[in-house]
């Protein structure tokens, strides 16, 4: 079997990552590609609401079939078949759900032995077996750490797991993308310069 490419996408908030991953995705003559847009997002606040909102919108031309999915990657893989076109989106939003899972109870991930090496471990995995339906992948997810450090705890472990993550990903992707102010920065893969 012949896995699919995966493509990474990452850059600062609203700097077009989400727009130009959706048009690698719906480019090209092939109307029957089914498309698969694997969001992360919770709508908690009004903003993270009308950001929902705008993702919706700017996907209402093409028929997107939509999975919400905060948590849990691997629960998507019932849902993918072959051959399918895939934007997860986005990982940053993903590894905050998961890190305070079991807030609820006093217990987040992020205070809990070895929690996040285990969903670690379960979102590579996931990925490895979308890659083996999928046609093409992408993950976006935001860069933070060009920011200076915090002085809180938790968003520096956040920060690491973050970076991590991102380099483990970018291992894996044939292509590796930095959305800077709108323009893509091919830093891994056929249009690397």
């Amino acid at each position: 079997m012949v896995r699919g490419k995966l493509t990474f996408i990452s850059g600062g908030v609203r700097s077009g990552k989400s727009a130009y991953a959706e048009s690698l995705l719906t480019a090209g003559d092939d109307c029957n590609r089914r498309l698969i847009y694997i969001a992360s997002g919770v709508p908690t606040d009004a903003e993270m609401k009308t950001r929902i909102e705008k993702h919706q919108q700017d996907r209402a031309d093409f028929n997107w079939q939509t999975i919400e999915q905060p948590m849990n990657l691997s629960e998507v893989l019932p849902f993918i078949q072959q051959g399918d076109y895939i934007l997860w989106d986005c990982m940053t939003t993903w590894l905050a759900n998961e890190l305070y899972e079991g807030w609820e109870t006093g217990m987040p991930c992020i205070h809990q032995p070895n929690c996040m090496e285990k969903k670690e471990l379960a979102l590579l995995d996931s990925i490895q077996q979308i890659l083996g339906k999928a046609t093409h992948f992408i993950i976006v997810s935001n860069e933070v750490l060009h920011d200076l450090p915090s002085k809180y705890d938790e968003t520096e472990i956040y920060r690491k797991w973050l970076g991590l993550l991102h380099q483990k990903v970018v291992g894996m992707a044939d292509i590796a993308i930095e959305m800077e102010g709108g323009i893509p920065i091919y830093w891994k893969g056929e249009e690397a310069r």
